[in-house]
């Protein structure tokens, strides 16, 4: 008679031939009940509604909703096509976002299908499905994204209700921007007979500086005796000049997102001290605080430091080549790798000291950093040598975290996006707050971003004089809240608040982490 770990196995050969067939979303019928039933019980696939699952990873900790997040859309795709085929998208609102990058999961999806019941499904972790008895655009207005059928562009800008430039404009605008010429619209205007939403268009691009497509779209419709009336809306004036050759998405949400952002970081933050007379120190003061910077940084990411490990790593006790200890301790290789990037961001804050633009000194450096954090565990094998290559080629995904960081090919349209913007940027404080931010919303390494991150604030705290600052283990829960708001909610207030309160006690030399 089979044993129970016998038993166990032989589901787990079910669950593997599923999963290498790049399965995400597991219907009931997949497994056989007794299958099924020993799997969910070992926690091996978790039911996300009635009759169907996903694989999270075994260790996942109950709560963890990480490995929902990450398969939201390709649970989605199978779910809707084995319930609707190809009788159902999303909503042109929806649809909008995702043309303008706008990946997050959202709290609820739309659906449009004839087959719908206006009904709502609950998902996991707040998450559901509302699916509205609706008919469907033309077939050639639908296209298949994340293998979930949406409609294209042009339909979702077209069909989008008002309410969209102004619930969220910067995805409004992102979206508007990327079509080049009125022709792309005016297909499925003239066809519907749009005619006051022709007029919203027109008074859209009319805000954004595109007076010729406005024209266009006002000159073609009357052409065609439709009475048309050019209306904006938008509540604001569009905030910045648009680079029309860019066809990334990505790089016009950012600009619109940094723009937007930036006056919440002044107003809370405390005044610049400028640049130190006496840089060094300044610098004394950043070795001195080593210590205590390792800790709390390392914590954050899990890791299993003491101050004792810091110290052996710092004096040279540590020893990769002779101790076997060492050399298989993941969390001396971080120690190590941190000390080590910590030293090449202390001549990249002397740079900028010595009045170099910070925000060209972390282009040139960052990437030594990044060398620095991983090479000891490059050197014990740990980590394969391709993984100091540079920026990630795969998606990756924050865990407990609507965001989904831009994707692989976005990432190299953005940083150096990021690096021009706090080139420009005149206000120490929002280079710091937002260079922080948009380094982790980017998300532009398969590890080690939240330290880079920080590594990037503080060198831009230097750039105004202000102090070196920790952000404390003890507030790991706040600090990731505050990230998640702006990352999932665009309201960038509470990470600039907690910052401040941070660099304020700095600043009274009442620092917060001990």
């Amino acid at each position: 008679m089979a044993k129970p770990r016998e038993k166990l196995a032989e589901s787990l050969e079910q669950l593997k031939t599923i999963q290498d067939q790049g399965t995400v979303a597991i219907k009931a019928s997949d497994l056989s009940r007794v299958h099924r039933e020993r799997l969910v019980k070992n926690g091996f696939i978790r039911e996300v509604i009635k009759g169907w699952y996903i694989m999270p990873p075994h260790d996942e900790q109950k709560g963890d909703s990480t490995s929902w997040f990450s398969s939201f859309w390709k649970f989605c795709a199978r779910y809707l096509e084995d319930r609707y085929g190809e009788d159902y998208c999303i909503s042109a609102e929806q649809s909008l976002m995702l043309h303008a990058g706008n990946d997050s999961v959202p709290t609820q999806l739309i659906i449009r299908s004839t087959k719908g019941n206006n009904a709502q499904t609950t998902l996991l972790f707040g998450t559901s499905l509302f699916v509205m008895k609706s008919p469907l655009p033309n077939v050639v207005e639908i296209e298949l994204k994340n293998g979930v059928r949406m409609v294209n562009l042009a339909s979702s800008i077209v069909h989008s209700t008002p309410s969209i430039f102004t619930k969220q404009p910067i995805e409004a605008r992102t979206a508007l921007i990327m079509i080049k010429d009125a022709s792309e619209l005016l297909g499925i205007l003239l066809e519907g007979g749009h005619s006051t939403i022709a007029g919203r268009l027109a008074g859209a691009y009319r805000n954004l500086g595109q007076d010729k497509i406005a024209d266009d779209i006002i000159k073609t419709m009357k052409s065609a005796d439709y009475d048309v009336r050019e209306s904006d809306p938008f509540e604001e004036p569009t905030p910045i000049v648009f680079d029309l050759r860019e066809r990334s998405p990505y790089v016009n949400r950012i600009k619109l997102m940094w723009h937007d952002m930036r006056k919440a970081v002044i107003e809370v933050f405390p005044q610049s001290p400028g640049l130190p007379r006496d840089k060094d120190a300044y610098i004394k003061t950043i070795e001195d605080i080593y210590t205590t910077d390792a800790y709390h940084s390392l914590s954050i990411e899990r890791y299993a430091v003491t101050p004792e490990l810091i110290e052996r790593v710092r004096s040279g006790a540590w020893d990769a080549k002779e101790n076997e200890n060492d050399r298989k301790q993941r969390d001396a290789m971080a120690a190590r790798g941190y000390w080590q990037a910590f030293k090449s961001v202390k001549e990249s804050v002397i740079n900028i000291l010595n009045g170099e633009n910070p925000g060209k000194v972390v282009d040139k450096d960052h990437g030594d950093w990044y060398r620095e954090l991983f090479a000891p565990s490059v050197a014990v094998g740990l980590l394969k040598a391709s993984d100091l290559a540079g920026y990630r080629n795969i998606q990756v995904y924050i865990g407990q975290s609507k965001h989904t960081p831009i994707n692989k090919d976005g990432v190299r349209d953005v940083m150096p996006l990021l690096f021009e913007l706090l080139s420009n940027e005149k206000e120490a404080s929002v280079r710091a707050v937002l260079g922080h931010f948009f380094f982790v919303y980017t998300h532009p390494y398969v590890d080690g971003n939240g330290r880079m991150g920080r590594f990037l604030m503080n060198t831009m705290l230097a750039s105004g004089g202000y102090p070196w600052t920790v952000i404390p283990i003890e507030e790991r829960d706040r600090y990731m809240n505050a990230l998640e708001s702006a990352s999932f909610g665009k309201n960038i207030k509470p990470f600039a608040v907690f910052i401040a309160y941070l660099v304020d006690a700095a600043l009274k030399g009442k620092p917060i982490a001990k």
